[in-house]
């Protein structure tokens, strides 16, 4: 909305036109050579000559530079104390200057425009050029000083977007707005301030003055573009949105798609599609092939027609905007919701077509391809993206999962270990490892994390962690528990190992160098779920009844789904720990109220053997040979099956 520099641009433009308009050209070069040297006024008028091979040409006489330079210092002698006290802080008056001219001056003939006594109500150019120097200075706040006050002024329009620039930059939107409103106020028929309150009102959640301003300049020209107004003001809260609803509401804006779409937009979120239908309808009458527009309606046609008619919407948009790439992945995507994969897939392919050069519609149409198995086409789609260097790393990325899916475990390798982008590269060493262990190749694996901390140090902690992982499976404890108080010498603060370390540790026999630990990471991170769980599951260990550990693992049982904390497999992790309390209390039914649901949805082999303990505890037989069947078919349950961590039965 405020373009600083180009306001900035025009400002010190306006000046040097009025001072060569008012004044003699000797004193408009003073004013030159003063804005040579930013950082102090004063400096740049006691040295005038340090800045004369910026003002004239080699070839100049030094005659005319020694009258130059004698008018000019006539001049800046007799202004001195006026811009020495600008330095000093104090404002300067269009009554100081008058009082600060030579008697000499002012028996000359003037006209009005050159007049150094009369006392005009106009913007002081010396006050603005302190400011400027303050600006210079980062002295905001003073610059600030002066702007609003000079702003308040008679034709002082560029003098207030500046201040107003400043303002925002500098003060908090509210004092902004105070600023703009007083000054909008004085000058009620300055539209463009309209435009600017409004701005800041909805940016300060003040709806009802922002509802105002905008009644106001839609009743000045129903189709204004609010659309700048509206830049970065949606609310976040619930209640801010509901305030600028009902802001909104009595304002008519059925000639403004901008507001139409605001309006629709709120309603929509507030689960009123019926309502924003209306409003969406009257912005797509009047830009029939904006974008933002089309997806918005499609939104809330989601919510109220069937998904047949939402596609049928799309694709007839799409084929009036044949060129909007946005248009093509919004309805791509929603197939994908809908989970009609094929019709997404073809409907890629042909984007792809006509978007040829376009990375993120190749790599989209790659991905698609791999989860309808038509690896082919995936393998095709990502040699051409690998073409481009931006996507090299990863187009080798899924390249080698296609391989993987194909069982290619050499070629798949091969390509994961290309993959060199830090996001991806910690990913692609992880399943390196987990194919070399899938040949029980252990040493392989174990190459892969020495190298991966050579090349990667960023990536050190979890190379130590994924190989005590590894010696772990290897029925290696006390070498992995090695390794990781080895790499915590190494990298003491590190979270991930000390975590790590921790829960090789056993609840029993190592209990004060866990608890320490423990608390130690709980200090670092109180609110860190998975912590508090590993500390309960310690108590609960150690003493059944504790009622510190009993809480805090309800307490991440509690957490919702739609909390940024909540973990899945946390959650269940903290089930099984407090199903293994009951079952050491002899709880049985206490068990399988923790335990039956879960496992239905998402069985696992911990949640499964103590369901089972539980129903032999209850004697029910029936539901111990079914749970035991289901055991054994899963997991090889009771087969010795080395992926058999746990082994309660």
């Amino acid at each position: 909305m405020h373009n600083a520099q180009s306001s900035l641009s025009a400002l010190l433009h306006a000046l040097i036109e009025r001072l060569c308009r008012r004044y003699k050209l000797a004193f408009s070069l003073a004013v030159c050579l003063c804005l040579g040297f930013p950082a102090y006024a004063d400096h740049a008028i006691v040295s005038p000559n340090i800045a004369l091979s910026k003002v004239f040409p080699t070839n100049t006489s030094s005659a005319t530079v020694t009258r130059t330079i004698n008018a000019s210092s006539q001049v800046i002698n007799s202004h001195t104390t006026v811009i020495k006290s600008i330095d000093n802080k104090n404002l300067i008056t269009d009554a100081s200057i008058a009082e600060s001219t030579p008697s000499s001056d002012l028996n000359k003939k003037s006209t009005p425009s050159s007049d150094l006594n009369k006392i005009s109500n106009e913007p002081s150019l010396y006050a603005l050029l302190d400011a400027e120097f303050s600006v210079n200075r980062d002295d905001a706040e003073r610059a600030l000083i002066i702007y609003k006050q000079q702003s308040f002024k008679q034709d002082a329009t560029a003098v207030f977007e500046r201040a107003l620039s400043l303002s925002l930059r500098n003060d908090r939107v509210e004092e902004s707005l105070q600023f703009a409103k007083a000054w909008q106020d004085e000058n009620p028929d300055h539209v463009p301030a309209w435009f600017y309150v409004a701005h800041l009102a909805l940016r300060a959640h003040d709806y009802e003055l922002a509802g105002e301003t905008l009644n106001r300049i839609l009743s000045y020209d129903p189709r204004a573009d609010l659309s700048e107004i509206l830049i970065g003001i949606y609310p976040n809260s619930d209640d801010d949105k509901r305030e600028l609803l009902a802001a909104l509401q009595p304002i008519a804006s059925e000639q403004n798609a901008s507001l139409s779409v605001l309006k629709a937009g709120l309603l929509y979120q507030f689960n009123e599609p019926e309502i924003a239908i209306v409003h969406i309808n009257r912005a797509v009458e009047r830009q029939p092939d904006y974008v933002p527009f089309i997806t918005l309606k499609a939104d809330i046609l989601r919510k109220i027609e069937t998904p047949k008619a939402v596609i049928e919407y799309l694709s007839q948009a799409r084929l009036r905007n044949a060129d909007s790439k946005n248009l093509y992945l919004y309805e791509i995507r929603y197939l994908l919701d809908l989970k009609q994969n094929e019709q997404a897939w073809q409907l890629l392919l042909d984007a792809h077509q006509r978007f040829a050069d376009d990375a993120e519609i190749t790599l989209l149409a790659a991905l698609v391809s791999l989860d309808i198995e038509k690896y082919t086409s995936a393998d095709q789609l990502l040699n051409t993206l690998a073409k481009n260097p931006a996507y090299l790393d990863q187009s080798y990325y899924y390249l080698g999962i296609s391989a993987e899916r194909q069982q290619n475990f050499e070629q798949a390798k091969y390509y994961l270990n290309a993959v060199m982008q830090e996001d991806l590269v910690l990913e692609a060493r992880r399943k390196v490892v987990a194919l070399d262990l899938l040949n029980n190749n252990v040493d392989a694996a174990i190459a892969t994390l020495e190298k991966l901390r050579k090349d990667f140090s960023v990536f050190a902690p979890d190379s130590f962690v994924l190989q005590a992982d590894i010696l772990w499976q290897q029925n290696e404890p006390a070498e992995a528990l090695r390794l990781l108080t080895k790499a915590a010498r190494k990298y003491p603060d590190n979270e991930m190992l000390l975590f790590a370390r921790a829960q090789l540790l056993d609840d029993k026999e190592d209990y004060i160098v866990k608890r320490t630990l423990l608390n130690h990471l709980q200090a670092l991170d109180p609110s860190n779920p998975a912590y508090q769980l590993s500390y309960a599951q310690l108590l609960l260990a150690n003493e059944r009844g504790s009622e510190q550990g009993l809480a805090l693992a309800t307490a991440i049982i509690q957490i919702r789904y739609d909390d940024p904390r909540y973990d899945n497999e946390l959650h269940l992790q903290a089930l099984n720990v407090l199903a293994s309390n009951a079952l050491a209390n002899e709880k049985y039914q206490q068990v399988i109220d923790y335990l039956q649901t879960p496992y239905d949805v998402l069985p696992t082999l911990r949640s499964g053997t103590l369901l089972l303990r539980a129903y032999q505890g209850l004697g029910n037989n029936e539901k111990v040979d079914a749970l035991l069947a289901d055991l054994q078919q899963r997991f090889s349950f009771g087969q010795h099956n080395i992926n058999d961590r746990i082994q309660l039965y």
